[in-house]
C-alpha cells in the first residue's frame, strides 16, 4: 500500500483525519519535522477516532532519516509548483506521497 508522509504538519484534525484515512486504506503514515501539535492533542485523537490502534505510524526528527532508510522506494511530493498531475502517474506498493506543511508546503 501507499505511504503517506507529512512534512511539518501544523493542524492537528488534519493529521488526524489523514491517520484515519490512512489506517482505513493499511497505508502506513509518516510525521517528519516539527509538528505544530503535540501526539496527545485532543483535536488529533479526536479526528482520528478509534483508529490510532490500527496506524502503521513512524516519526523521524527529518526527512534524511527516512529518504536513507528507504532509499529503493520511489518518493512522489504532492505541490501545487508539480508539472505533473497525480493522475499522471503509475504507483506501486511501496510508493510515497509527501505533503508539505499546510502553512509553508515543501521545503526547497
Amino acid at each position: 500500500m501507499l505511504s503517506i508522509v507529512l512534512i511539518d504538519p501544523q493542524i492537528p484534525p488534519n493529521t488526524g483525519n489523514i491517520a484515519r484515512l490512512c489506517s482505513c486504506t493499511g497505508s502506513s503514515l509518516y510525521l517528519v519535522g516539527n509538528l505544530g501539535f503535540f501526539l496527545t492533542d485532543k483535536h488529533l485523537k479526536r479526528a482520528g477516532l478509534d483508529y490510532w490502534e490500527d496506524l502503521n505510524f513512524k516519526y523521524y526528527e527529518n526527512l534524511d532519516l527516512l529518504f536513507n532508510l528507504n532509499s529503493d522506494k520511489n518518493f512522489y511530493y504532492i505541490t501545487t509548483k508539480g508539472k505533473h498531475n497525480y493522475t499522471d502517474i503509475t504507483y506501486t506498493q511501496n510508493d510515497f506521497l509527501v505533503f508539505g506543511s499546510e502553512t509553508k508546503g515543501l521545503p526547497e
